[in-house]
């Protein structure tokens, strides 16, 4: 068997193979679309909703299977025909949403026979196609495979995905540059790498900072917990809280913060930083004022208990 000829196979196998996937998600989107009417109503199809329909489905969404999906990834993918199919975790979601306990159970339990043969009997017979041609093709053009590595991240202590802010991922590539990342709408990332381990830092303003170390066989194992920082959301709690007792609320500020205590404020849409002392900080944090509930916390530094350092913003 010649080159072009084994090129040829290998291609008719991966379109097969992608044209059934494509037909597993068209199979997901209406049986949404079923699991949907069961507790809503709409008199138009899936693939025509917009607006109000789209927000009370991601309602749904998220009070069946707590997860979420964004506008733009409804038009991309329900909406309109994309060249490829969602990422793994958004098809887990949804096939969750309608009933299965991930995307691969709800294939398994949606084969049908075509042609007299049986799909499952097709894909061993790809599988043993592939299993003769990458070696080969391999061998050829000395091609390195990408591996794809794909993580959802959640809060250790309330068990949900971490939604309302976007944590900071960065790559570590040994001699190289880190690559810097920022997780989605859903609290997940995914990167592509010849690699088969990954090692990247997790951290945000909310969070405990920590390294991940995953290797690709162990890529199964999607969900990483993230602990959250106390001293930061206690911060955040002060600042946007309905404290009553201010007097216990300053003792316990004063507990957080060491006294020489560097505190910046930065500003957004310019380079001006505001340098403030502990008392300054405080007193800022126990003056309820509207702008409390825009104060966010960028970066802070602890040292034997207590803030020595900390960066702040009022959007």
């Amino acid at each position: 068997m010649d080159l072009q000829s084994l090129k040829r196979l290998f291609l008719i196998s991966y379109i097969e193979l992608r044209s059934k996937e494509n037909h597993f998600f068209n199979l997901l989107k209406s049986a949404v679309e079923t699991a949907f009417l069961e507790n809503n109503s709409t008199s138009t199809p899936i693939k025509d909703w917009k607006g109000e329909e789209i927000v009370v489905f991601q309602d749904d969404l998220f009070n069946k299977v707590k997860g979420k999906v964004s506008e733009k990834w409804f038009y991309t993918y329900i909406k309109n025909t994309s060249e490829k199919l969602p990422r793994i975790d958004v098809l887990n979601l949804l096939s969750n949403y309608v009933g299965h306990t991930n995307w691969n159970t709800f294939k398994a339990n949606h084969k049908t026979i075509e042609h007299g043969l049986d799909i499952k009997q097709k894909k061993k017979v790809s599988k043993l196609w592939l299993l003769v041609l990458l070696p080969i093709i391999g061998i050829v053009y000395n091609f390195k495979t990408e591996n794809t590595f794909e993580f959802c991240f959640i809060d250790a202590i309330k068990n949900e995905n971490i939604t309302s802010i976007p944590l900071d991922i960065i790559v570590l590539q040994g001699n190289q540059s880190p690559i810097y990342y920022k997780t989605d709408s859903l609290g997940c990332f995914s990167f592509k790498t010849p690699q088969e381990v990954i090692r990247f830092v997790v951290q945000s303003p909310y969070h405990k900072t920590d390294t991940i170390v995953r290797h690709i066989n162990s890529n199964a194992n999607q969900i990483v917990k993230v602990a959250p920082d106390d001293y930061a959301l206690m911060i955040h709690y002060y600042a946007n809280g309905n404290v009553k007792d201010w007097k216990q609320h300053i003792e316990k500020l004063n507990m957080l913060i060491a006294q020489e205590a560097k505190i910046y404020r930065l500003f957004k849409n310019n380079m001006d930083i505001e340098l403030y002392s502990k008392d300054e900080f405080i007193r800022m944090l126990t003056i309820p004022t509207k702008s409390l509930k825009r104060t966010e916390i960028l970066a802070k530094e602890i040292k034997n208990g207590k803030i020595v350092t900390l960066k702040f913003i009022v959007k």
